[in-house]
C-alpha cells in the first residue's frame, strides 16, 4: 500500500505543554482510519500538523510526499479538511460559498456545485448561510472539504449536528471516497459510529499514541472477554452451570438467558461444552468487546504505565 502520509517521531510543544510526543505512523492510500482519544489528547493538533497550519518541535511529517509548512507545498489542493467548528461568511448563500472555494482550488465550479446535493443541501443552496442550522453548516463544510475529489481528507467531528439519516449518508460518502484511493483520516468522539467503518484506529492519550490496528487486531492485543448470550429452554439455572468453566462470570438475564464473559480463545471450547453437556440452547448470540471498551482499555493500561 502506498503511504500518503508519514509522522515520524513527532513532537508538539506550547511552551510547557507538549500537545503531542513522540508520535509515529504512516496512512495508505484507501485507508480509513479512526483517530481516537479524550479532548486534549492532540488529535486536532496532529491534524494541523499535516495540514502545514503548525511546524513540529520535533520530528517530521510529509504529507503526499513532501513537507506541508513548506511555501511551496504542491500537494495541498489534493488535501480536503473539516474542522471541528466550522465558520463561514453569513452573507453568503451556500452556492456563493461552495463557489468561492472551488475557485481557490481551481477546480470546476459546476462539479463542486453537485456537492451540495450530495451531502443533502441542493433545496437549501441560495439560502444565506446565516440562516443555517448547525447541522446544515457541518453538511455545508463537508461539501467544501470534498472539492476536486481530495487524495487526503482531514476530518475533525465531522457528524457533529448531523440527524442519523445524513450521518448515514456522510459515511456513504466517505467509504465511496477511500474505496476509490483516499486516505481518510477521521476524529471522532462517536465511537459506536466509527466500529463497523473504520478499517483502523489510532488511539491517543495526553499526546502519545497509546495503540493502532484494525479493531480486531486491538480485540486480540487487549483480550477482553466476549460475552456469550445462551437462551435456554426453562428457567435458567440460578447455581453456577456443570459446563461452565472454573472462573467464569455468570450472569441470569431475564430468567431465561445465560450471559457469560468467556476468554477469546476460550469461546469454541465453551460452546462445545454446553452442546456436550446436553443443555438445550434456544438462541445464541456473541458480542465481542466494543470499541468503547477497547479504547478504554488501551487508556487505562496507559495510565498504569509508569
Amino acid at each position: 500500500m502506498t503511504s500518503t502520509v508519514r509522522v515520524a517521531d513527532v513532537t508538539k510543544e506550547y511552551g510547557p505543554v507538549k500537545a503531542v510526543r513522540g508520535a509515529s505512523f504512516e496512512l495508505g492510500e484507501g485507508e480509513l482510519v479512526a483517530l481516537i482519544g479524550h479532548n486534549g489528547a492532540g488529535k486536532t493538533t496532529l491534524m494541523k500538523l499535516m495540514l502545514g497550519l503548525i511546524r513540529p518541535t520535533a520530528g517530521s511529517i510529509e504529507v503526499l510526499g513532501d513537507n506541508p509548512a513548506a511555501g511551496q507545498f504542491a500537494g495541498r489542493r489534493a488535501l480536503g479538511y473539516l474542522p471541528e467548528n466550522v465558520a463561514f461568511d453569513a452573507a453568503l448563500s451556500g452556492r456563493e460559498t461552495q463557489t468561492f472555494y472551488a475557485r481557490l482550488k481551481r477546480e470546476p465550479v459546476a462539479k463542486a456545485l453537485e456537492l451540495l446535493d450530495a451531502v443533502g443541501l441542493g433545496t437549501a443552496a441560495r439560502r444565506r448561510v446565516g440562516t443555517y442550522s448547525k447541522g446544515m453548516r457541518q453538511r455545508l463544510g463537508l461539501a467544501q472539504a470534498l472539492i476536486g475529489h481530495p487524495k487526503v481528507l482531514l476530518l475533525d467531528e465531522p457528524t457533529t449536528g448531523l440527524d442519523p439519516e445524513l450521518r448515514q449518508t456522510f459515511y456513504d460518502l466517505i467509504q465511496r471516497l477511500s474505496g476509490s484511493g483516499t486516505t481518510v483520516l477521521l476524529s471522532s468522539h462517536a465511537l459506536t459510529e466509527l466500529e463497523e467503518r473504520a478499517g483502523r484506529v489510532i488511539i491517543m492519550n495526553r499526546g502519545i499514541k497509546v495503540a493502532d490496528g484494525s479493531i480486531d487486531a486491538l480485540r486480540r492485543l487487549a483480550r477482553l472477554p466476549t460475552r456469550i448470550r445462551l437462551k435456554v429452554s426453562g428457567p435458567a439455572p440460578s447455581e453456577s452451570p456443570p459446563w461452565l468453566p472454573a472462573g467464569a462470570a455468570f450472569r441470569r438475564v431475564n430468567g431465561h438467558i445465560i450471559e457469560i464473559d468467556a476468554e477469546p480463545q476460550r469461546k469454541i471450547e465453551l460452546l462445545h461444552r454446553v452442546t456436550a453437556a446436553g443443555t438445550s440452547v434456544e438462541d445464541i448470540d456473541l458480542a465481542p468487546p466494543t470499541l468503547d471498551e477497547i479504547y478504554a482499555h488501551f487508556l487505562r493500561q496507559a495510565e498504569e504505565t509508569p
